[in-house]
């Protein structure tokens, strides 16, 4: 299925029905009086948040919606039928913009929230509503009211625990296939990441958290070298990052420090908020070098960067590591979370 993080729709709520002019003609009933009813409401438009949908590439083929009107109303003092609501399915993680006033009218976070972006109209009144002691046979109705029509813009920033930045080939697309269920695409060249790619982690009875992995950055990106940084929005959600780090470095051709650096600039480049996020140096392939060349490339890097923050040594394509990472991932984002409540 194509990725796709970026729509926009036109939606038309249901227009309301129009009240009725009727009066009453029974055979025995003098003088029956008025009995017109009123018109039905028009359907509105909800936007409902589902967690089995991670693209938005269905509004690339349909962008237009619109919600069922009201019926008008009829004599017997009966009230049209009310239009359907309709409800349009979207990614947890939606972000909707009202195009016409750059407003940003919603944020559907949690599976099943609900966002109503267009409002039905309101039948109109039956010439029954305006009789009185002095107008016994009034001719005055209401016309139902006209649905809103709003144009919107549809953003997913994925909801991921945690994210995976670094050069191409660092091996993020690994690390995910090695640590959860997700598939993505594994290839000896750069780029074959074209998406982003989300993968559950279970650590554990009933503990886990949810990875996504984005597009290598390259020197450059923020000025749109290589894939640039449309997908680091993605990250922008998660709770804790994973700077990844390749021992082998013979594609790049840059030292440790260099590849981190280039990540860190762009990163910067791109959103402050993102740079302060909490990160991890996560070194890869160190199951091509000896412990000795590792510990020594691992002391050299963190000096040579000043790094503060915890480091970690894996081996994606082997495993080496990756569960102590979890592990260690899984005790930061309890911490994290019992210091929000």
């Amino acid at each position: 299925m194509k990725f796709v993080d970026e729509a926009t729709i036109r939606v038309r709520a249901g227009n309301g029905g129009d009240g009725a002019l009727s009066f009453r003609r029974e055979k025995y009933v003098e003088r029956g009086g008025p009995d017109g009813g009123d018109g039905g409401d028009g359907g509105s438009i909800w936007l409902v948040a589902d967690d089995s949908l991670n693209t938005l590439v269905d509004f690339r083929v349909t962008r237009k919606f619109r919600a069922v009107s009201g019926s008008n109303g009829a004599g017997r003092q009966m009230t049209g039928k009310s239009g359907d609501d309709l409800s349009v399915l979207v990614p947890c993680g939606t972000i909707v913009h009202e195009i016409d006033t750059s407003e940003v009218i919603g944020d559907l976070k949690e599976d099943g929230q609900r966002l109503k972006v267009a409002d039905g109209g309101q039948g109109g009144l039956g010439n029954t509503r305006f009789k009185s002691s002095i107008n016994r046979a009034p001719r005055r109705t209401t016309k139902g009211t006209n649905g809103e029509a709003r144009h919107l813009r549809l953003e997913l920033k994925l909801l991921a625990d945690v994210g995976l930045v670094g050069l191409p080939n660092a091996g993020k697309s690994t690390l995910i296939r090695s640590m959860s269920a997700a598939k993505p695409k594994v290839a000896d060249y750069p780029f074959t990441t074209l998406h982003p790619h989300l993968g559950v982690v279970s650590v554990g009875q009933l503990q886990s958290f949810l990875m996504a992995d984005v597009p290598g950055l390259i020197r450059g990106a923020a000025e749109g070298a290589g894939l640039g940084i449309q997908f680091l929005k993605h990250l922008q959600r998660t709770r804790l990052l994973l700077h990844l780090v390749e021992l082998d470095s013979t594609d790049t051709e840059m030292s440790l420090a260099d590849a981190f650096d280039a990540i860190e600039a762009e990163l910067r480049k791109f959103s402050e908020n993102l740079i302060e996020k909490p990160r991890w140096l996560v070194i890869n392939k160190i199951d091509l070098y000896s412990d000795q060349n590792c510990a020594s490339a691992r002391n050299e890097l963190v000096e040579s960067i000043s790094w503060k923050g915890p480091v970690f040594l894996v081996s994606a394509a082997t495993g080496e590591g990756t569960i102590e990472l979890g592990q260690a991932i899984m005790r930061e984002l309890e911490k994290i979370a019992g210091a929000c409540d």
